[in-house]
């Protein structure tokens, strides 16, 4: 039988379709060919920038380990200070605000307070002080806090009368320029035992069974030693084992584990 024209059209569709995707295959395969450096460069690159390089961290947030032992988020490197005699920054200036770190209050010889900062004495720091006083009669010892919050004005007063008693280069290792003290903050206390009174303001009273009943127990009511022995390089100030600082239940149990002072568990020393 005699194939129509209109059968011999229809037999070369095929074909021609599949001539036509070869051609275009060839013609991608020549671009991709003489593309190929640029292409490969761009996904080297790529690589580059997302793959972390050697001994950097797979994320910026990543906690490290302090020398506690516990976790805590990378610290902001502390600005420098050039420091005079007396270990406070020669070019202090007066604070506009008081400085908290990590939710801590901080009054030493780096960070002062301003003149107005008059809070007296911190209510919830007196009704732990009173806890733990009642606690220590129970055990045999009247404590008695004999100095607690001081006005920027009266520190003033206090520190000149020491600087011209015993010159200030002694002053300023146990008594702090107006600002810079403690007792400002109405958190700290000066504690020693009744009818003991000839070894308050002495290392000898942390000798005493009183002294060594309160650093073992301060921490139970959110108090630390706050200038502990062999910790001048780092608080500024000599060994005071009378002045007991409150900074909370929590924070004080794990800077009594740690035997750090305030400033090296806060990395400000």
């Amino acid at each position: 039988m005699r194939k129509t024209r209109g059968n011999r059209q229809k037999s070369k569709k095929p074909i021609v379709i599949g001539i036509i995707v070869l051609v275009f295959l060839i013609v991608v395969s020549i671009i991709v060919y003489i593309n190929r450096d640029t292409i490969f460069s761009a996904s080297d690159k790529q690589e580059e920038v997302t793959a972390p390089q050697e001994g950097q961290t797979a994320s910026k947030e990543e906690n490290i380990e302090n020398s506690n032992g516990t976790k805590s988020e990378e610290k902001k490197e502390e600005p420098t200070f050039e420091i005079d005699e007396g270990g406070y920054p020669v070019d202090v200036k007066e604070a506009a605000e008081p400085t908290y770190i990590d939710g801590v209050l901080i009054a030493n010889k780096k960070y002062p307070l301003p003149k107005d900062f008059d809070p007296g004495e911190d209510p919830e720091a007196l009704a732990a002080l009173d806890q733990m006083a009642a606690a220590a009669k129970k055990a045999g010892f009247e404590l008695v806090a004999f100095s607690g919050y001081r006005s920027y004005e009266y520190q003033t007063q206090l520190y000149a009368n020491y600087a011209n008693r015993d010159g200030k280069e002694a002053a300023d290792r146990y008594s702090a320029r107006p600002g810079h003290s403690e007792h400002q903050t109405g958190l700290a206390f000066d504690i020693g035992e009744k009818g003991q009174e000839d070894l308050w303001l002495t290392e000898e009273f942390g000798e005493s069974p009183a002294g060594k009943w309160l650093v073992e127990n301060a921490r139970n009511y959110g108090f630390i030693l706050r200038f502990p022995k062999g910790k001048e390089d780092m608080t500024g100030f000599m060994y005071e084992s009378w002045h007991f600082r409150y900074v909370g239940k929590e924070l004080a149990e794990k800077i009594y584990k740690t035997g750090l002072s305030l400033e090296e568990y806060l990395g400000i020393e």
